[in-house]
């Protein structure tokens, strides 16, 4: 069976409605911590499938996440050879990171459900799902484009949401994951201070999470469901 590995900068931060896609197309899923001692040892370049996850952390805190540096060359590494990987928020800045792109604070906290602007690139892509949907949104960093990549999808505040590189690796800014997975309320909770900042009421986005949410996984498992049908290797 091929396998995939999930790897998770924060526990609340997993796969989520992404799982179901992932099984389906035949892998057997694995999952680590960045904060399992086990991790340093870790051959990412391994698994069939690499999926990592989002964090509150950015690419560019080295100095407070040691481990951050370790996984960027690794990633490289496994880039290097085209293995299928998936970057989810956090996760799509270190594939930026390691294709040799910057990752910086964007200066804006882009927080709630609201869609993203496919481009013609990504209407031909397996983005062509999340058109007009909205979905989960939950970061301030950014990136510069990779070279040697194509962007599929923007926002207002943020131009670069989705990129791909060939058939096997996919970048998503947002957590189209996110929706019916109970963990959104431990993000609420734990993830405070990010409403303040954002001016954002929890009650508002529990109730954004309850109409928006169930659409937006659905479309995310489809747009998954198709990239995974897709990739080589």
């Amino acid at each position: 069976m091929k396998k995939a590995l999930i790897v998770r900068h924060v526990p609340r931060e997993g796969a989520a409605g992404y799982l179901q896609p992932i099984e389906a197309a035949g892998y057997h899923i694995d999952r680590i911590d960045v904060a399992d001692p086990a991790f340093a040892g870790v051959d990412l370049t391994e698994p069939d499938l690499l999926i990592m996850m989002g964090g509150p952390m950015g690419v560019y805190e080295t100095d407070a996440h040691p481990w951050i540096k370790v996984q960027i060359e690794k990633l490289a590494a496994r880039l290097a050879h085209d293995r299928p990987t998936l970057g989810v928020c956090l996760g799509s800045q270190m594939i930026a990171a390691a294709l040799g792109a910057r990752v910086f604070p964007g200066g804006h906290l882009e927080l709630g459900f609201a869609p993203v602007s496919v481009n013609d690139r990504g209407a031909a892509s397996p983005l062509r799902h999340i058109a007009d949907v909205p979905v989960l949104h939950w970061h301030s960093d950014t990136f510069d484009l990779p070279e040697g990549v194509e962007l599929l999808a923007s926002t207002d505040h943020y131009a670069h949401q989705a990129f791909r590189r060939g058939a096997n690796v996919l970048a998503l800014q947002f957590h189209a994951e996110m929706g019916e997975d109970p963990r959104f309320e431990d993000w609420l909770t734990h993830f405070w201070a990010d409403l303040d900042i954002a001016g954002k009421c929890g009650v508002a986005l529990r109730h954004d999470h309850d109409a928006h949410g169930p659409g937006a996984v659905a479309a995310g498992r489809a747009m998954i469901g198709e990239w995974l049908a897709g990739v080589k290797g």
